[in-house]
């Protein structure tokens, strides 16, 4: 499901790290030889080389990266060399800001990541920013947002498949007696979306499905223009089907009058390694047009290239 290639015989870490020394010397960076090397490199491989190159040089990788690249393009390569935990504190920081507020990102991490990978970025950002992910989230959020946010980070959920049945239908008849109500802040509705497992979710939904005759996000585009109900609507889709959330954000990065960058590079960066071949999919079958040619379209240079590469393209 992954996109990203990597080679079959990898060079060591300390012959990556040289090689990007090189591409930092001289008069001009060469932005080619960075990406042949940490666009096609796995989170363990690029971990190495940071590590080698601190070793080597007695320098940080990424510092020298931000020193010698810039605009779109840096912020790609910044983004991708940082390991997953690392990246999701910096993104789940970004979020919480006054000026970058953007709490669609906390749904992305705390919803499709499994409940270790969530745990180990909640640590890296304590680490990194001296205070903990909910802390900001309750600071940074309020009324109905916060409801919804605050829990949704703080779970540390079942991440197995065992699936209660029975509670899935007393569970699935609570959400239809919500959604009827137009409940969407209802405190059991927000219980069950954010602490139950997303097998047991999926087990509910399904129920919900086939008992009541329709999807439960049907009901909620009928106040699509509420901030909060597009939260919940995205916590659903992200917790069942991750790759349509993702196409819908690359589609709209893409289609904007003026390209959403941040966008494109977020989803690119933390999916690559991931499902980006199923978004790939979903991207193809939703818009009749392959995401690397409308990302070719829509971007160049440099920035476009190791996008390009993040997706399958070029040589491992």
């Amino acid at each position: 499901m992954a996109s990203l290639k990597v080679p079959a015989n990898v060079p060591l870490p300390e012959e990556d790290a040289e090689q990007l020394q090189k591409a930092f010397k001289g008069w001009g960076t060469n932005e080619g030889m960075i990406i042949s090397i940490l666009a096609h490199r796995n989170a363990t491989q690029r971990s190495f080389i940071r590590a080698a190159y601190a070793a080597n040089y007695d320098k940080d990788l990424l510092k020298e990266l931000d020193k010698e690249l810039s605009g779109d393009f840096e912020r790609a390569v910044m983004l991708w060399t940082f390991g997953p935990a690392e990246r999701d504190a910096y993104l789940a920081k970004e979020s919480t800001k006054m000026f970058t507020k953007d709490n669609w990102v906390l749904v992305e991490i705390a919803c499709t990541r499994s409940s270790l990978e969530f745990f180990s970025a909640k640590q890296a950002y304590q680490a990194r920013y001296k205070t903990s992910l909910e802390e900001d989230v309750a600071y940074h959020t309020s009324g109905d947002i916060r409801k919804l946010l605050l829990p949704l980070v703080s779970t540390f959920r079942y991440d197995g498949d065992e699936v209660n049945m029975t509670l899935a239908r007393s569970e699935a008849k609570i959400l239809h007696k919500k959604m009827e109500e137009k409940a969407y802040a209802d405190d059991d509705l927000i219980r069950i979306l954010t602490t139950r497992s997303k097998a047991q979710i999926g087990a509910t939904l399904n129920h919900y499905n086939n008992s009541f005759g329709t999807s439960i996000t049907k009901y909620l585009k009928e106040d699509s223009g509420n901030e909060y109900v597009q939260l919940l609507k995205a916590v659903i889709k992200c917790f069942t089907y991750p790759e349509k959330y993702f196409e819908k954000v690359l589609r709209q990065a893409i289609n904007k009058l003026g390209t959403d960058e941040w966008g494109l590079t977020r989803v690119v960066t933390t999916r690559a390694e991931v499902d980006m071949e199923k978004i790939k999919e979903e991207y193809l079958r939703r818009n009749s047009v392959p995401l690397d040619r409308a990302i070719a379209k829509d971007t160049h240079g440099d920035y476009e290239d190791i996008l390009l590469a993040l997706l399958g393209h070029g040589h491992a």
